[in-house]
């Protein structure tokens, strides 16, 4: 049962696309709706039929799924097999929804793709009026714009003798499943590994495949245990 919001007259659309930041826009929408104790939807567009995802692409939409529910989300709503353009669908959304707030990321367009095709925003402007945009810069920690990661895979964490590691075939040893960032330009598989536990996002830094420290965990396993280690004497 959804929860009964204060302010009606207020509802926030969160716009979430493939890679990390999606995560990011999502908990910043849902920190503006807490504020406000208004609504939150969260909108995924795409052109390929979800049967036809990617298990990359569809391993993000359970993620944002489970965030949805997390943050107590009104609706995850997924446009697949679209035709239109983006902006087209956002805004018939945000009609659909009495959106009054739209939250985007910073936009990845060159400044001469702009002059070019001109700014996703102004198109989104022009498609839908009297609604607040909020523009989230990137975390250049876990964001890809400067080519800092691979694009994700899905990978698995298991335990192994000195600590925990990821692999990227399912076996009966798997503790948790989510998607593996490799860097860029590395031979090894170092990077980032973020899965969900309790509803929660977890992230862990990787290094030739095990797991090194914690980056942004939350509180609940940031000591790095997990439900099948035995306890400590």
């Amino acid at each position: 049962m959804k929860k009964l919001r204060a302010r009606m007259d207020e509802s926030i659309l969160v716009c979430a696309y493939y890679g990390p930041n999606g995560e990011r826009l999502i908990k910043r929408g849902a920190k503006l709706a807490n504020m406000l104790d208004c609504p939150l939807y969260i909108l995924n567009v795409e052109s390929a039929a979800q049967r036809d995802l990617s298990a990359d692409k569809a391993g993000y939409i359970d993620l944002w799924k489970a965030l949805a529910e997390e943050c107590g989300a009104e609706e995850f709503i997924l446009r697949d097999h679209e035709k239109r353009p983006p902006a087209k669908v956002i805004a018939e959304v945000a009609r659909e929804r009495d959106i009054t707030q739209i939250i985007l990321g910073q936009s990845p367009q060159s400044r001469w793709e702009e002059i070019k095709k001109g700014s996703f925003v102004n198109t989104l402007m022009r498609e839908i009026s009297f609604v607040d945009f909020h523009i989230v810069s990137i975390d250049r920690s876990v964001e890809d714009d400067d080519n800092l990661f691979d694009n994700g895979t899905r990978a698995y964490l298991v335990k192994a003798d000195d600590g925990h590691r990821i692999e990227f075939a399912y076996s009966d040893d798997v503790l948790f499943e989510g998607i593996f960032y490799k860097e860029t330009g590395t031979d090894f598989n170092n990077g980032v590994f973020k899965f969900m536990k309790e509803n929660r996002t977890c992230q862990l830094h990787v290094t030739d495949e095990k797991i090194t420290e914690p980056t942004t965990i939350h509180s609940a396993i940031k000591e790095e245990k997990f439900d099948d280690e035995e306890p400590s004497e």
